[in-house]
């Protein structure tokens, strides 16, 4: 499966108050591995940027001067995330903003549902952790992700950072599905622990089969059995 975890960051928090994205960033997960590629730009909004908004993110007006225009990106952006599933925390916030700037261009380029599949990254986590605060910073400090260089907002750094959140909350659903009811065990069980978590396969050798073996030969005449021959 490929994904994409994405993020922006805008001129304010409305598109209804003509609001503009300014920076897009995004990166690259295949089969929940990260492939090292991604996509970022800055963006120039032709518009003043709200003075809250630059607390969050730190851009600024003159530093978008010369940076090109969504209508001048868009084919590029929307070839990175065509056919993928799209990873986002607040997600309609992000693809709110994504449908705006496509419709200031023209019905021809619908809208990003027409391009990927949106995944909420903040609902799954409200989901998985009811009741509880569930902001990007909050999940960070709940699975242990550093997030020391996140001083202020930025897409691609927020994108990255996401990408190993999401992959901490989800990270057992591999492992479960391994349990499918059929029978898995032996090489087919090795082979697909190797897939899903590129792990190095270090079998045992006869010498340590046999101690192995006179071990629970040793657990058989203690207690009547060893559990791990009924396993």
């Amino acid at each position: 499966m490929r994904q994409v975890v994405l993020d922006t960051e805008t001129t304010g928090i409305g598109t209804a108050d003509g609001h503009r994205i300014i920076e897009i960033g995004c990166v690259e997960l295949d089969n929940r591995r990260l492939t090292g590629r991604h996509y970022h730009v800055y963006l120039q909004p032709d518009r003043e940027i709200d003075a809250e908004a630059m607390e969050v993110h730190g851009i600024t007006h003159e530093f978008l001067a010369d940076k090109p225009r969504f209508p001048e990106v868009v084919d590029e952006f929307l070839a990175f995330i065509r056919g993928s599933e799209l990873i986002i925390h607040n997600a309609p916030f992000d693809v709110g903003f994504i449908d705006y700037e496509l419709s200031l261009i023209g019905a021809q380029y619908g809208c990003t549902n027409d391009y990927a599949d949106v995944l909420d990254s903040l609902v799954l986590a409200r989901e998985m952790h009811p009741g509880q605060k569930n902001s990007l910073d909050a999940l960070c400090r709940r699975y242990q992700i550093d997030n020391s260089k996140r001083e202020l907002h930025g897409a691609l750094l927020d994108s990255e950072i996401l990408a190993d959140v999401y992959l901490a909350m989800t990270g057992g659903q591999i492992a479960l599905s391994l349990d499918s009811g059929k029978d898995d065990g032996g090489e087919q069980g090795a082979a697909k622990l190797k897939r899903a978590f590129n792990l190095k396969v270090v079998r045992a050798s006869e010498d340590e089969l046999a101690a192995h073996e006179k071990k629970l030969a040793q657990i058989d005449k203690a207690s009547g059995e060893a559990l791990w021959r009924s396993l």
